[in-house]
Formats: structure tokens, C-alpha cells, sequence
């Protein structure tokens, strides 16, 4: 199935009322934070020379640092304003984006047509997808990995529910960035902690390594500590 129409919509709009400052998405951490720890768990498993296909880049803050580790990146997201944004912000950097339904098998199947077997990096995508198109989000990672890729996704756990519940119970409510996520009506932390390996083995991915992280947030918790939001890693092939 594609995305709903509501879904879309609640994503365009999302990134057509974010700013370009760095860091104004609760979620566009410093790649130090991320992507940088995550590629040194992810790299003695792939082959650097193939194109790593970041799905759901957003503003496309780790595909940029991710450019710096393999011979291409290239970022996708399901909305066009988050490209826009991604494309501002690369500024001739060495990086490519296109917006992507990874529900859409077709344009799923041509990007792998045109790239080849290439590496995946995905970060906090499936859990916040509508329960239907998960299975489908799961399967272009199979796709765009083919037989000779692999793939990086790091996923929120049932345990971000609290962080993000204390979060928003402050006196004052949720802070400005966290509480733009909730008017847009996404919804973090929706997938049950083992639906996500479950999705992953379904579309015909073999685990080869895993495990506990945290998802830095660019927002404070009232007492001034920062959101780390609970979540699994998965280092994966075609199984």
C-alpha cells in the first residue's frame, strides 16, 4: 500500500513549517551524536565503494556526514519540503536527494535500478509509519540492499514512550519542538518492540549484529537534560 494522503500531508507540512536552523527538528541531532557512532558500528560490515541510501534523511544532516564515509550518498524522504530543505542545506556539498514514497515498489524498484546494491542507513523511520505500510517500508530496505548491500536501522523502543510522555508533562507543556511533532499529528514510538525484527526477517533480512542505543534529541527535559530516546540498532543482509 502507499501512504495515506493524511500521512503525507502531516509530513509536508511538518517541514514546510521548520525552519532551516540546524537542530530546529526535534530530531537533527549533530552527526557526532549519530550518525558518526552508528557508521563505526555499521562500517566492518560493508563494502565503503557502494552508494549508502539514507531513507527518511529529512534535512539531510547525516546524509551529508555519511557522504564523508562512503563513495555516495544519496538521501530520501517521503516529503518534498524535507528535500528542500536537505537541498539548501548541502550548499554543493557531494550529495544527492529525491523525494521517495518507500512505499511505492516502483520507484523503490527504479532507485535500485539506478544505484545498484547499495547500503542503507535508516534511522527512526519504521516507528513512526502508518501499522499498514511498515511491511512495505521494511521491504525497500531488502530492495535497495539487493544481495551485495547492507543495511543500518536504528529504531525507537517501547521505552521512548516514557521519555516522551515526561516530556510533554512539563508545567508547560511539551517544549516548541517537540510539541510541533504532536500538532502535525506524527506519532513517535507507535511500533511495539517486536514488531520491528519481526518486519525486518519478513522482508527477507538476515540480523548480523544488534544492539541498545539511545537517539539523541536536539530539545531539553525541563530539569535542562537532554531527550535521549530509547532505541535497537540492526546491522542487516539479505538473508
Amino acid at each position: 500500500m502507499n501512504v495515506s494522503d493524511t500521512y503525507r500531508s502531516a509530513w509536508e507540512s511538518y517541514w514546510r513549517e521548520t525552519p532551516d536552523t540546524r537542530g530546529e527538528a526535534i530530531w537533527d541531532a549533530d552527526p557526532s551524536l549519530t550518525a558518526a557512532p552508528h557508521s563505526e558500528l555499521f562500517l566492518p560490515y560493508v563494502d565503503t565503494a557502494r552508494t549508502i541510501v539514507d531513507l527518511g534523511c529529512g534535512n539531510g544532516t547525516q546524509t551529508r556526514y555519511l557522504a564523508t564515509r562512503f563513495a555516495r550518498a544519496v538521501g530520501v524522504d517521503l516529503s518534498q519540503a524535507a528535500i528542500e530543505h536537505a537541498r539548501r542545506a548541502a550548499a554543493g556539498d557531494p550529495v544527492e536527494f529525491q523525494q521517495l514514497d518507500l512505499t511505492d515498489t516502483g520507484a523503490v524498484r527504479a532507485l535500485h535500478t539506478r544505484l545498484g546494491d547499495s547500503n542503507v542507513y535508516m534511522r527512526a523511520v519504521i516507528h513512526q509509519s502508518e501499522p499498514a505500510a511498515r511491511p512495505a517500508v521494511a521491504a525497500a530496505i531488502a530492495a535497495i540492499t539487493g544481495t551485495g548491500g547492507r543495511a543500518f536501522v536504528v529504531e525507537l523502543t517501547s521505552g521512548s514512550r516514557e521519555v516522551l510522555r515526561r516530556a510533554a508533562s512539563g508545567p508547560n507543556g511539551p517544549g516548541p519542538k517537540l510539541r510541533r511533532v504532536f500538532e502535525h499529528g506524527l506519532k513517535p514510538a507507535d511500533a511495539d518492540d517486536e514488531e520491528i525484527p519481526k518486519l525486518l526477517a519478513g522482508a527477507g533480512l538476515k540480523t548480523l549484529a544488534s544492539g541498545d542505543t539511545t537517539l539523541p534529541q536536539t530539545e531539553h527535559l525541563t530539569d535542562g537534560t537532554r531527550i535521549d530516546l530509547p532505541a535497537r540498532w540492526f546491522v542487516l543482509a539479505a538473508g
